[in-house]
């Protein structure tokens, strides 16, 4: 069969470790919390939910197929997903991040990682002179978005990698903005590729999963050992969503990142807008690695507005495009991070990033791209 990334979005690898004898085309909801035993010492290969379920399954290794990972382990979120990351430290070790991260990282990493003895600092990983700057004897591990989160920032994975051979760290990426689809980090050399499932992979804003893709079998285990343990396990009904979701992934990822190119092209051109940030324009001081590293820019585009009026009357007026957080579904969201996603991320450090009262996010969906335009030209002249 075809190793096509299109045809995986909709069969995986087609070995899957378990075969549904109904050969059911739309894979079963094994919405079951326990499995009865064959006999004593003689398992089917399930015992109980939260270790093992063949619609769990299934859909991990579809997504194995799609990330070229070892395994996938999927969580209840994708803060699930980082936080079973972060069990893999010791007290005492050291996380060099990229400065530019989901606020609820940021808040993970305040209000619990930190407690829980792990250390970290936050760099312009997009500088690796920088990142080599911040390495300490006790450093295990890199952690980068790439795009960035809200800012749209481009870490060259490659060099990241060959530092983190170098000097025997980890090197964990989320790739939550691209998907596997246009981006994946194990091929670039990294160890754990993350996913908010809840974004461009289930795609229908309808369910909330994480992912932790690993290239090895042993970080694989770690991993699963650290999910059976803490529990955090996506459940059976939310992985059919996921997997309805993901054999789309492929077509709307195409329709949405060409929307997203001619609406960042018609932003640019806005005299109410001071700034885009968006990989796929030419201007974009990432553009010439992420094309290096990726098969497109995706559909995430941030902007800067002329004035904090202008910003707060956009998300006032918009009526196609809805107001809220999240994104990577079929429906354009637009979102304020200083007030939704960065919340929680401290003054000083937003300020030294730009997320400002001027700044928005928008998450371009499937509609016709004339009238999310249109939409946002209408809001704009409100």
């Amino acid at each position: 069969m075809s190793k096509q990334i299109e045809t995986r979005c909709i069969h995986g690898n087609s070995d899957f470790s378990f075969n549904e004898e109904t050969r059911a085309v739309s894979f079963p909801i094994y919405q079951t919390a326990t499995f009865g035993h064959i006999g004593l010492g003689h398992s089917s290969g399930f015992d109980y939910t939260r270790e093992k379920n063949p619609t769990r399954q299934r859909l991990e290794e579809t997504i194995a197929a799609l990330e070229g990972a070892c395994d996938a382990v999927a969580f209840s979120s994708g803060m699930a997903a980082i936080s079973a990351c972060f069990e893999l430290f010791q007290p005492g070790d050291h996380i060099l991040c990229s400065e530019d991260l989901y606020g609820g990282v940021i808040r993970l990493i305040d209000t619990i990682s930190t407690k829980n003895g792990l250390s970290f600092d936050f760099v312009d990983t997009s500088d690796m002179e920088t990142v080599r700057a911040h390495l300490r004897p006790e450093t295990r591990a890199l952690y980068i978005e790439t795009p960035s989160n809200p800012m749209m920032n481009i870490t060259d994975l490659r060099a990241c990698a060959s530092l983190a051979r170098e000097r025997g760290l980890l090197l964990i990426v989320d790739n939550t903005f691209l998907s596997p689809y246009l981006q994946n980090p194990i091929a670039l050399g990294a160890d754990i590729a993350l996913h908010s499932g809840s974004k461009f992979i289930s795609g229908h804003n309808d369910t909330i999963c994480g992912f932790v893709c690993c290239a090895s079998r042993d970080l694989a285990d770690r991993v699963r050992l650290i999910a059976k343990t803490t529990g955090g396990v996506l459940a059976p009904f939310d992985c059919w969503l996921v997997l309805r979701g993901v054999k789309t992934l492929a077509v709307r990822m195409e329709r949405q990142q060409e929307n997203a190119q001619a609406v960042a092209e018609w932003l640019v051109r806005q005299p109410q807008v001071k700034r885009v940030f968006y990989p796929g324009l030419a201007a974009h001081p990432g553009y010439g690695i992420n094309r290096g590293q990726t098969r497109g820019a995706g559909s995430m585009i941030s902007f800067r507005t002329d004035s904090v009026e202008t910003a707060q009357r956009i998300l006032e007026k918009v009526r196609l495009i809805t107001f809220a957080e999240s994104l990577g579904g079929t429906e354009s969201l637009i979102t304020y991070p200083v007030t939704q996603t960065h919340h929680d991320v401290p003054e000083e450090m937003r300020i030294h990033l730009g997320i400002t009262e001027t700044l928005l996010r928008l998450s371009v969906g499937l509609e016709h791209v004339d009238d999310i335009i249109a939409d946002l030209k209408q809001a704009m002249e409100a």
